[in-house]
């Protein structure tokens, strides 16, 4: 497994991260708990050192089994996120001391460590950032030795740039091939910033492994029913064929495309993968090849192109 810095903070990181959200059971239907425990089990066999979690995933049984499972010392490095008070209906963010310091205390408690390596507020709004209040937290937090670094998992490239305005050492986006644009406008940014970065949505929650119909139906408790309505799926299906002349040579899969599509950004420290199984971690992992170079050069410089006759900004 090839390894990366994360940005200044000193940390390296895989380069394929295992995220834990679609074996939480929270993603896409339930996940039995043998079966989350094998994955994160094969992951760290295959030497993944980089694992993405949240204090909600699970209600914090994936920190808990990362806890478990992951070893304490080594190069194991655990982004964990905080910031959403699941204790009162509806939920709330709460970016501020006390809850956060609660929260990552029950985190570290969960995780069975003194301190956590990368702490993401979790989908802080612009309003939490622009005061500051939140930054003053988990500089707090950093005082005091309950986490290494901190940062941001973002909805959009404004809460992102906010956050690194504000001395955020690693900025968790989503970045794919059908959507690159947030990371691409904030280039220039995470350039003289240094500040690390983590892609999540690698494949599109599964829409860019290529592999669906446009009768595909999704059951209730997968967040996929809610997100696309048929249509709207089936134009997406459409987009992608568009980009199918990415399979070749030892690009076999369009999920291998969309893995390697992001490896091949020098601006990304990891890409967050969610397999449900372990099947399907060894899938991706053979796929990604023994890169760089990840894509050709020239598929990759066509790409701009291919996706804006399709209507997809880059």
């Amino acid at each position: 497994m090839r390894k990366r810095p994360l940005g200044k903070t000193g940390l390296s990181v895989s380069e394929l991260a295992l995220g834990t959200w679609g074996v939480s059971g929270d993603a896409v239907g339930p996940v039995d708990a043998e079966t989350a425990e094998k994955v994160i089990a094969r992951a760290l066999e295959i030497g993944v050192t980089t694992f993405d979690t949240a204090d909600a995933y699970g209600g914090g049984k994936m920190e808990a089994l990362l806890g478990r499972l992951a070893p304490k010392t080594g190069d194991v490095v655990i982004v964990t996120k905080v910031g959403i008070d699941r204790a009162v209906t509806p939920p709330q963010k709460r970016f501020d001391l006390q809850y956060l310091e609660r929260a990552t205390t029950a985190s570290l408690k969960r995780l069975g460590r003194d301190r956590i390596d990368v702490l993401l507020l979790h989908n802080p709004t612009p309003d939490a950032l622009h005061e500051g209040t939140c930054v003053a937290s988990v500089m707090a937090l950093k005082e005091k030795g309950l986490i290494a670094h901190w940062g941001v998992a973002a909805g959009d490239v404004d809460i992102a740039r906010s956050a690194i305005d504000k001395g955020a050492e690693v900025v968790e986006l989503a970045y794919n091939l059908f959507h690159s644009i947030d990371l691409h406008r904030l280039a220039g940014e995470i350039m003289v910033s240094q500040v690390g970065v983590l892609a999540r949505s690698t494949l599109g929650y599964g829409l860019l492994a290529g592999m669906w119909s446009k009768d595909r139906v999704f059951p209730k408790g997968d967040h996929r029913r809610d997100r696309w309505t048929a249509p709207e799926l089936g134009r997406r299906l459409e987009q992608l064929e568009a980009i199918r002349y990415l399979v070749k040579g030892d690009v076999r899969t369009m999920r291998s495309a969309a893995v390697r599509f992001v490896l091949a950004n020098h601006m990304v420290g990891a890409a967050i993968l969610g397999p449900r199984s372990v099947e399907q971690l060894e899938q991706i992992i053979r796929e990604t090849g023994s890169g760089p170079t990840y894509l050709a050069d020239a598929d990759l410089s066509a790409l701009p192109r291919a996706l804006s006759r399709v209507g997809i900004p880059t």
